[in-house]
């Protein structure tokens, strides 16, 4: 699956390298990771072919990624190719790490992942987080990154950032939750109360899921809605392979788009909001379940063990969600739907009625609905993976202009 450009990326260096020689030294070295990292092991010739350089600029552009650390040469290629066997390189298995971060409403994790794409630390705490004040709770997560930092380290491995998913609206800063009803924060800059010495990147937790879908869903489009579930209901629009964030940074309140507009308040100051139809708690209220960890969990085994008024619910919370998906389909026109965190897992019940109101309601043939394979896991895997994958965008702004740069 073909990766979002460089300038999609908000992390290490936010921008566009520029059209200068040492700007296109930069991005050869960009390409020359990203190969290996998605086709490695590979020979210095392999490389050279998957990405249309010569095989020299190719050796020079590897000699200074090993002088780095970021490639490992793993000795002569495998017997039976033609010709003289190359040494294959592969992303090395130390070096830098990406940390993501994920506040929840009744959770906080941290994991680390290394270049190859594979967690190698992670620490989660279940603690209700609704309500409580940010300094508390950015408290308790920095102390979480710091034992996934400590942990990272231990094993010969650099963290090169922290990525932080919040469930709510981030400005283009990538620092301030500007609003997170279901924190009830508003206009906080992490970048002021979070206790860390990590360059920092902030988003929303959706877009953080959409762009793991984006980069590890096995069947993803480059076009798709992406469309995950916590507490709230939050949405992603991918479009061509890059995020669509909107003006002020906001694309994708879907929970907040009001399917029924007489209906109950929500915490976002409408009434009839989907999450008051299809949010978690919504659902476990209409079936008659209380409040509690491991609530989706709870929700598909009644469900599977034929608790009808349960089956109910997700009905009712399948047409809410096909209503308010029909407006988005209609609107942009995505090649899929793609239904990801809690939604995931409770995917059997609740698709039917999503399904049947997309096709009553889609202006020409509705779009399919895909399942995401990542689980409640999307959002941390995708904050870690922004910043692993922004050392393999500019390797030289990692190494600091260090060896990577030198010739």
């Amino acid at each position: 699956m073909t990766a979002p450009l460089h300038d999609e990326r908000r992390g290490t260096s936010g921008a566009r390298l520029p059209d200068t020689q040492q700007g296109m030294r930069r991005r050869n070295l960009s390409r020359v990771m990203h190969a290996v990292a998605k086709h490695g092991p590979l020979s210095r010739a392999a490389v050279a072919s998957h990405i249309g350089l010569t095989r020299a600029a190719v050796s020079t552009l590897v000699d200074e990624l090993i002088r780095a650390g970021l490639l490992d040469e793993l000795g002569p290629e495998r017997p039976g190719r033609v010709g003289r066997p190359g040494s294959a390189l592969a992303v090395s298995a130390l070096g830098p790490v990406g940390v993501g971060a994920e506040v929840g409403v009744d959770h906080l994790a941290v994991c680390a992942v290394d270049l190859r794409g594979e967690i190698r630390a992670r620490a989660e705490r279940r603690v209700a987080n609704r309500g409580r004040s940010p300094v508390p709770v950015l408290e308790e997560l920095a102390v979480l990154v710091q034992q996934v930092c400590a942990e990272a380290r231990q094993e010969g491995l650099s963290p090169a950032g922290l990525a932080v998913a919040v469930p709510g609206l981030v400005s283009r800063d990538a620092r301030t939750v500007v609003r997170a009803p279901n924190l009830g924060w508003g206009d906080i800059d992490l970048s002021r109360l979070l206790p860390t010495d990590l360059p920092l990147t902030v988003d929303n937790e959706a877009n953080f899921g959409a762009l793991a879908e984006l980069w590890f869903g096995e069947e993803s489009p480059q076009d798709f809605l992406h469309v995950s579930a916590e507490i709230g209901i939050g949405a992603a629009l991918v479009v061509d392979g890059r995020l669509l964030r909107g003006t002020r940074g906001f694309a994708g309140e879907l929970g907040h788009v009001p399917v029924r507009p007489e209906g109950p308040a929500c915490p976002c100051g409408g009434r009839g909001c989907l999450e008051q139809y299809a949010g978690e708690e919504a659902v476990l209220r209409d079936a008659g379940l209380g409040p509690g960890e491991q609530r989706g969990e709870a929700l598909a085994e009644r469900a599977t063990a034929g608790d009808e008024r349960v089956r109910r619910a997700l009905r009712g919370a399948g047409a809410a969600l096909g209503i308010a998906l029909t407006g988005a389909v209609n609107l942009l026109d995505p090649q899929a739907v793609v239904l990801g965190g809690a939604l995931s897992r409770l995917a059997p019940w609740l698709l039917p009625a999503l399904e049947q109101e997309l096709t009553e309601r889609t202006a020409g043939r509705a779009c399919g609905v895909m399942v995401s394979g990542l689980g409640p896991d999307g959002p941390l895997l995708g904050a870690a993976h922004s910043v692993a994958r922004a050392v393999l965008d500019d390797p030289v702004a990692v190494s600091g202009g260090g060896k990577a740069q030198r010739t």
